[in-house]
């Protein structure tokens, strides 16, 4: 693994590590210095992740866990401040989909994404700014998307969840600012993952023709943004939304 020195000595806790953005953001901050804790509700692939960075000379370690419930985000940063002692960088990228059109959409559907994509960001960023405020440091990123911005047909509940972290971000950024913890969104495009790799290559195609660059990003293409939000790099950057997403939305 190639390491710098940019997060050498901190700890970064990114949550859905486990698979296509997420693995991405861990591996960056890795190998960027970072000590990073993988959470996922998927204990294996956790494991496997923070297993492969410490493999490729990173440093690693999982704490699955169910982050819908406040009880286990409390558990989650009391398990990683007894680990390391101070936690500088939090990523609420965990997010998952249940898309239909809102008339067929079931109770149990809109709950499941609010919960996990929004919720959950609420029950982790309560429970580390407690040792980010005794720091008085910290940075804040908050996984959001273009269809929070803009809305789309078939994902009501995603993005009613994608545009309340948008608006939960700059809530936090006011609210935590003067005491030097800073709070940003990302709000990636298109990008290409094992989940969109299973789509018709027609609709791949059709979303590339409407993207200015005329192509999809990459999960690397998220985690460069990531460090750039999570370093000293966007030190005077707080309660705003970068896009990732080709020009997408210009």
């Amino acid at each position: 693994m190639n390491q710098t020195n940019r997060f050498t000595g901190k700890t970064a806790i990114v949550t859905g590590g486990a698979g296509g953005i997420g693995t991405a953001i861990c591996q960056r901050l890795a190998g960027e210095g970072a000590f990073v804790i993988v959470t996922d509700t998927n204990a294996e692939n956790a494991h496997k992740v923070a297993a492969d960075i410490t493999a490729a000379g990173g440093s690693a370690v999982a704490i699955p866990a169910d982050i819908s419930s406040e009880a286990a985000c409390t558990d989650l940063i009391a398990q990683a401040f007894a680990l390391r002692g101070q936690i500088d960088v939090l990523v609420n990228n965990a997010g998952i989909t249940r898309d239909t059109l809102l008339m067929r959409m079931t109770e149990e559907q809109w709950d499941e994404v609010i919960n996990t994509n929004l919720k959950s960001a609420f029950n982790l960023t309560k429970a580390v700014i407690k040792p980010m405020l005794k720091a008085r440091s910290g940075s804040i990123i908050n996984m959001s998307s273009v269809v929070g911005v803009k809305g789309n047909a078939g994902q009501a509940n995603y993005a009613a969840s994608k545009a309340g972290l948008i608006g939960f971000t700059k809530s936090i950024a006011a609210e935590l600012g003067s005491r030097n913890i800073r709070c940003n969104a990302i709000a990636p495009g298109f990008i290409e993952t094992e989940m969109t790799a299973k789509l018709d290559e027609k609709v791949v195609q059709s979303w590339r023709e409407g993207i200015p660059l005329k192509r999809g990003g990459s999960p690397e293409d998220v985690a460069n943004a990531c460090v750039f939000m999570a370093s000293d790099l966007s030190s005077y950057v707080t309660g705003q939304v970068l896009h990732v997403d080709g020009g997408m939305l210009t």
